[in-house]
């Protein structure tokens, strides 16, 4: 493993590329870290480190004019935290050929917020679901990914897919959970709703004045103090004895009568007798 020194960058061929861009041509030395790179003096406005054995996209100091890097077939697996305050202006980076493995291996490339052209074929993360859409979520500027243009569809859906602020795929709400049926169970739906108590016990009536009548009547006939209690709380709460047979009923509650007569009972005689019963 080689070691990038200032001996190694000053050595190395010096260009314009094909895009008039003044290019530093580090690849296929072996270099294991990048490192030494303040040699540069920030001349360069693309730097090639392809062919190499890097591990991990670190190590650079502040390039403000460098937009393009290429690092592609290395064995880069990881992605420093603040490689987009070292290198504010990137706008092409090609990681062809590399070990990123995971979508959250590429999390920290959103820092380079200048970058429009991306390319990550041939690492294992590009056959991650939602790959594609999840670096249009990412990174804003996006134009170019794996060589194919970013379409606006590809952004409405990205941006509706990756709703959470931190950028994983919103939340789906559970379906509601199956209806199942147990032997001897009453199902949910067919539950009465609750009938409150007072619902339950229909409206009281107060005591007829028949009933008043006959309750007087025993109480005035009654021996114990006994028999006298129960008569009067039977009075206040409206309910008839069992053992008071009212005028006119016999002893199973019914109406009596007058077999004997063709007519319709004496109204007279009722109210004499009712006069009597309550003096």
């Amino acid at each position: 493993m080689v070691r990038l020194t200032a001996d190694l960058i000053l050595r190395s061929s010096q260009y314009f590329n094909a895009v008039r861009e003044r290019e530093l041509d580090l690849r296929g030395n072996k270099i294991g870290v990048i490192e030494n790179l303040g040699a540069t003096e920030d001349q360069y406005a693309s730097i090639d480190l392809s062919d190499n054995e890097i591990v991990k996209l670190e190590g650079f100091p502040h390039l403000k004019r460098l937009t393009t890097l290429l690092v592609n077939n290395n064995r880069i697996a990881r992605i420093n935290s603040n490689i987009g305050a070292a290198l504010p202006k990137l706008e092409t980076l090609v990681l062809t050929n590399n070990r990123l493995s995971n979508l959250v291996d590429l999390d920290h490339l959103r820092t380079l917020v200048n970058l429009q052209n991306l390319c990550l074929l041939d690492n294992v993360v590009t056959k991650r679901p939602n790959y594609r859409l999840y670096l249009i979520h990412k990174l804003p500027k996006l134009r170019l990914l794996d060589f194919k243009k970013v379409k606006l569809k590809e952004k409405q859906e990205a941006k509706k897919l990756f709703a959470a602020e931190n950028g994983r795929p919103a939340e789906i709400p559970p379906p509601p959970p199956a209806k199942t049926f147990v032997p001897g169970e009453i199902p949910s739906d067919d539950v009465p709703e609750t009938i409150p108590p007072e619902a339950e016990e229909p409206s009281r009536k107060g005591p007829t004045p028949e009933q008043i009548i006959a309750i007087k009547t025993a109480i005035a006939n009654s021996q114990t103090l006994e028999e006298v209690a129960r008569l009067e709380k039977a009075l206040k709460l409206g309910q008839l004895p069992s053992d008071i047979v009212l005028p006119g009923n016999d002893t199973s509650g019914k109406p009596v009568t007058d077999t004997n007569s063709d007519g319709p009972p004496n109204t007279q005689e009722t109210e004499e007798t009712t006069e009597m019963e309550e003096g």
